[in-house]
């Protein structure tokens, strides 16, 4: 039987590096790329011991000519694009690098598949983002884009680009409409790793204070092992579709952080303080997916609550403390 051949763009992030070990688990060749593969120090592929499993490439995601030969040199049976800017923050300072490495980005992939008549089946990164604010019931794949932020326009326009390719040229594209995910191997940037990490600090009386924004914000939050196993699963239908993934509860920012600071068995209100600094222009207040369609169409349901979640975020982090 044929081996199976991926191409994860942008697999030294947190999504790339789980998704190439799930593929690795069944059985697949792993290329995957980075702006400069001889700079990169692949951090999140080391830390899950699979690096040396993985055939790295220098691409540039928005330069053509660079994802057209990369991607004709590896004749991959399966694209994933997890690749771009993507802090919904910093798309506020760097709006043009996150239209720029996510809409554009996501056309030159198109394009090469277009032009060249390939039969890869290609998988899109998108966003709940783009929804804006949900309702108490969740997001569908129906519901209407309302994005709040740089990162979430370019989301919605890569969105649209895979739904028109898919339509006007057959192409076998889909995205996952991806609700926030978490894990270890996030960045401190994000807010989630940032409370672990300073709470596991508070813990070891190396810092006391935790500064934090609007505590009033709702995500959905789920654990991001588990969502790359849906972006496989969308590759495996017999028609391509999108797909919200989604754990379908929302708790507050303020919550998480309450859950975080007991699960060490400390009290949040001794050691946070509000920073107006760290407000963004504009927010989604409440954000929630409804993933009803994946649970029914893709046999995906997320396993790990958000307890669990934080559990295992602060376990690893006391780990490496």
């Amino acid at each position: 039987m044929k081996q199976i051949k991926a191409l994860i763009i942008g697999i030294s992030g947190q999504d790339g590096a789980y998704l190439a070990k799930h593929l690795l688990q069944l059985g697949y060749e792993i290329h995957g790329t980075s702006r400069d593969a001889e700079l990169s120090n692949f951090s999140s592929l080391r830390e899950l011991g699979i690096y040396e499993k993985i055939k790295v490439h220098s691409m540039s995601l928005i330069d053509f000519r660079s994802v057209m030969q990369t991607i004709l040199e590896i004749k991959p049976d399966e694209i994933y694009n997890l690749a771009g800017q993507t802090s919904v923050g910093l798309s506020f300072v760097q709006p043009v690098e996150t239209l720029e490495s996510i809409s554009i980005g996501t056309l030159n992939i198109l394009e090469v598949l277009r032009f060249h008549k390939l039969e890869a089946k290609f998988y899109n990164a998108s966003s709940g983002e783009c929804f804006g604010e949900t309702d108490l019931n969740g997001a569908s794949e129906d519901a209407q884009f309302r994005p709040r932020s740089p990162y979430a326009v370019a989301k919605a326009a890569a969105f649209w680009q895979v739904a028109n390719y898919r339509e006007a040229y057959g192409i076998f594209a889909c995205s996952g409409i991806l609700f926030n995910h978490e894990s270890p191997l996030r960045p401190k940037r994000f807010v989630t790793k940032k409370i672990v990490k300073t709470v596991c600090e508070i813990k070891k009386g190396t810092q006391n204070i935790l500064p934090l924004g609007n505590l009033k914000i709702h995500r959905d939050w789920g654990y991001a092992p588990e969502y790359v196993g849906a972006m496989s699963l969308m590759l495996q239908q017999d028609k391509p579709d999108d797909f919200i993934i989604a754990t379908g509860h929302s708790i507050s920012l303020e919550d998480f952080t309450r859950i975080a600071f007991g699960t060490v068995g400390l009290k949040m209100d001794n050691h946070i303080a509000i920073n107006d600094s760290l407000m963004r222009p504009s927010d989604i207040i409440y954000s929630k997916g409804n993933p009803s369609k994946a649970n029914k169409i893709l046999n995906w349901k997320a396993k790990a609550n958000v307890e669990e979640l934080i559990m295992i975020m602060i376990q690893s982090e006391l780990a490496n403390l």
